[in-house]
């Protein structure tokens, strides 16, 4: 039997729409090890709405 251990699941955010002030949000939810990760996660993800690559940061 698998045993999940220190993998959590987060939900990123994308930094750059707040700022446009577009209706709508994009996030993505992925896991990190709570062990080898403990502060925030950064990743460069794809925006839809804004129809580019931005930064999404995990959100609580």
């Amino acid at each position: 039997m698998a045993r999940k251990g220190n993998r959590v699941q987060v939900i990123l955010e994308c930094t750059e729409h707040k700022t446009t002030g577009q209706p709508g949000t994009s996030r993505y939810i992925t896991t990190k090890n709570k062990k080898n990760t403990p502060e925030r996660v950064e990743l460069k993800k794809y925006n839809p709405i804004l129809k580019k690559v931005t930064v999404h940061k995990e959100i609580k």
